[in-house]
């Protein structure tokens, strides 16, 4: 398999989930040289999570080049600006002509407002799924899936659903060997059937 680089522009946005980011960038980051990655918000600067941790946005939609991969995570800050057009319109124009979308929990709730999901099968965080699956036109919303890869775009469920859909990204352009080899140096138990999702039912959405 060929090995190339690929970068990738994480978004970030007040309120964002820290493991919505910092799980797939912990997997990436094992492979720096071929995922490269690059902090990207609505403003340059000190960017708050969920969780009060601040993170440094190098970049914003309109200076970030357009990257391989565009991820974009959940969190509380998704609610405000799943209705404000102005962030979606910006988001819409930045990440439209990446190689790949990809979100992580409510991020999808993002994608589908800026209408990046259109014609696309999709999950999300199944505690949020009512309120993400209101959000897109046409949007095929998978309610049992960890993740889902529908050609150029990919989805995971809730927050640590994010490690496992990274793990299948990376074994999807890198290989089984480089999914399998970063997953163990972080001694992490990835679950590879992206239909694998007990939160489905438990939330009683299966």
């Amino acid at each position: 398999m060929e090995r190339m680089t690929r970068s990738v522009g994480m978004v970030l946005f007040d309120g964002f989930e820290v493991l919505d980011v910092f799980g797939p960038v912990e997997l990436l980051s094992r492979l720096s040289e071929e995922y490269p990655i690059t902090y990207v918000a609505p403003r340059a600067g000190a960017i708050r999570s969920s969780q009060g941790a601040e993170v440094i946005a190098t970049e914003t939609f309109e200076t970030a080049g357009t990257p391989a991969i565009v991820m974009v995570p959940g969190g509380m800050g998704t609610r405000p600006l799943a209705d404000d057009p102005e962030f979606l319109s910006r988001l819409s124009a930045w990440a439209g002509g990446a190689e790949i979308v990809a979100s992580v929990c409510t991020g999808s709730a993002l994608l589908a407002a800026a209408g990046l999901l259109g014609g696309y099968r999709a999950t999300s965080n199944k505690r949020a799924f009512a309120w993400t699956s209101a959000h897109g036109d046409d949007v095929e919303w998978v309610a049992q899936a960890r993740w889902v890869h529908d050609r150029d775009r990919w989805t995971s469920s809730g927050v640590a659903a994010g490690l496992d859909m990274t793990a299948a990204l990376i074994g999807h352009f890198s290989g089984t060997d480089a999914a399998q080899t970063t997953a163990r140096e972080i001694e992490l138990e990835v679950h590879p059937d992206p239909n694998w999702d007990p939160f489905a039912t438990y939330y009683g959405l299966a």
